[in-house]
C-alpha cells in the first residue's frame, strides 16, 4: 500500500507544470523589489558555479540573498535559479534546483549568463566546467578552461524580479523548459541553505533598510559576508517603493483576523459548553424530580395498601373482648341505675314525721269537710 502511495505522489509531482514547480507555502501580495545592480566577485576556484542573488521573504519582509559561487553536488549538474511568480491572488516563490539542463526561471534576467532563458555562463565537458569569460569574472592565471562568447540579450533589459502580476515579466516556459522540469533534480546544497539563513538574520539585507541597494550584493563563497570577496550593490534596480508598512499592515490584519476567529471559536465553544452544562443540569433535575415523584407515588401506594393487610392479619372483633378499659363507656349508656333512685320520691315517711299537726289534730267531726 505504501508503494502505491509513493507512486501516486510521484505521478502527482510529474503532473505539476513547470511554472508552479517546487512552490513553497510562502506567499505575499506585494511584489519583490527590483534586482540591484552589482558586479560579480571572482570565481574562487575551478568547479564553482554562479548562483544569482534574489529577494527572499521573511518575518520582516523582503531581504536580499547575495549571489554567490557554489560547488555543485555533482559534476554535470547546472543551477536553475528560483523565481517569484504571481498565482492570481499572491506571489509564490518557486525554489531553484540542480539538474542536467536549465529549466524555467520565470524569464527573470538575473545577469551573469542568466538572461531569462537558459544559461550562457558555461558548460560541462569531460567532468570540467568551462567558463565564458564574457559573463563571468574568471582569473585565467588559475583557471585555464575558459572561452569567450558574446551573449546577445534579445529580451528587454530590466531589473524586474518576478513573473506575472502587475508590472511582472510575461514569459512562459518553452517545451524544452517543460521537459527540464520533469527531469531528476537535486535540492540546494547544505551550504546554499546556510547562505540563505545567514542572509535572513542580517538586518542590513532587509529591503526596508537598504531600500533595494544591499551592502552585500554578492560573495565569493556561501555565507561569507565579510572579507575581500564581498561586493556591494552599485545602485538599486529601480526606485524603491517601501512595501514594509503595507506588509506589516497585512500581517496585522491577518493577526487580528486570526485573533477574532480564535475569540469567536472560544465564544462558540464556551456557549456550547454552557448550553451543554445547562442541558445536563436540566436533565439531571428532571431525572431527580421524576425519581422523587416516583418515590412518593410508590410510598403513597404502599401506605394506602397497608390497612387491607392489617384486616387480614388481625381482625378487630376478636381484639375487643381482650380490652378491659372500654366497658366504662358501655356503663354510661345504661341509665337504669338512675331510675332506681326513684325511692327518693317516697318522702312520705319524712312527711309522716310531722307529728306536730297530729298533736293538734282537729276534732273528728271536722274531717268530713275535706
Amino acid at each position: 500500500m505504501r508503494t502505491i502511495h509513493l507512486l501516486l505522489l510521484a505521478l502527482l509531482i510529474l503532473a505539476i507544470p513547470a511554472a508552479s514547480f517546487a512552490q513553497f507555502g510562502v506567499s505575499i501580495t506585494i511584489a519583490p523589489p527590483a534586482l540591484p545592480v552589482y558586479t560579480q566577485p571572482m570565481v574562487p576556484a575551478d568547479g564553482y558555479l554562479w548562483t544569482p542573488g534574489y529577494w527572499a521573504y521573511g518575518d520582516e519582509g523582503y531581504f536580499w540573498v547575495p549571489g554567490t559561487w557554489v560547488e555543485p553536488p555533482a559534476v554535470d549538474l547546472l543551477w536553475t535559479p528560483g523565481y517569484w511568480g504571481w498565482g492570481g491572488n499572491a506571489f509564490a516563490w518557486n525554489e531553484g534546483y540542480w539538474g542536467p539542463t536549465i529549466g524555467f526561471y520565470g524569464g527573470v534576467n538575473y545577469g551573469f549568463g542568466y538572461g531569462g532563458v537558459g544559461y550562457e555562463g558555461g558548460y560541462w565537458n569531460n567532468g570540467a566546467f568551462n567558463y565564458n569569460r564574457s559573463v563571468n569574472n574568471v582569473n585565467v592565471t588559475n583557471i585555464h578552461n575558459v572561452y569567450n562568447k558574446t551573449v546577445i540579450n534579445e529580451t528587454t533589459v530590466n531589473h524586474v524580479s518576478y513573473n506575472g502580476g502587475e508590472g511582472g515579466i510575461t514569459a512562459r516556459p518553452s517545451a524544452a523548459e517543460e521537459t527540464a522540469a520533469h527531469e531528476q533534480h537535486r535540492s540546494p546544497t547544505a551550504l546554499q541553505t546556510q547562505h540563505v539563513h545567514a542572509a535572513s538574520t542580517n538586518h542590513a539585507l532587509l529591503a526596508s533598510v537598504n531600500h533595494g541597494r544591499p551592502a552585500i550584493a554578492a560573495t565569493a563563497k556561501p555565507a561569507e559576508f565579510s572579507g575581500h570577496g564581498v561586493v556591494a550593490a552599485k545602485q538599486a534596480g529601480a526606485p524603491y517603493k517601501a512595501p514594509a508598512n503595507k506588509a506589516a499592515a497585512t500581517r496585522t490584519t491577518e493577526n487580528k483576523a486570526a485573533a477574532n476567529k480564535a475569540a469567536a471559536t472560544r465564544t462558540t465553544e464556551n456557549k456550547a459548553a454552557e448550553n451543554k452544562a445547562a442541558a445536563t443540569r436540566t436533565t439531571e433535575n428532571k431525572a431527580a424530580e421524576n425519581k422523587a415523584a416516583a418515590t412518593r407515588t410508590t410510598e403513597n401506594k404502599a401506605a394506602h395498601s397497608q390497612p387491607a393487610a392489617r384486616q387480614q392479619t388481625a381482625p378487630r372483633p376478636a381484639a375487643r373482648p381482650e380490652s378491659t378499659s372500654r366497658p366504662a363507656p358501655a356503663a354510661r349508656a345504661q341509665p337504669a341505675p338512675r331510675q332506681q333512685a326513684a325511692p327518693r320520691a317516697q318522702a312520705a315517711p319524712r312527711a309522716q314525721s310531722a307529728p306536730h299537726p297530729a298533736k293538734e289534730a282537729p276534732p273528728a267531726e271536722e274531717r268530713p269537710h275535706q
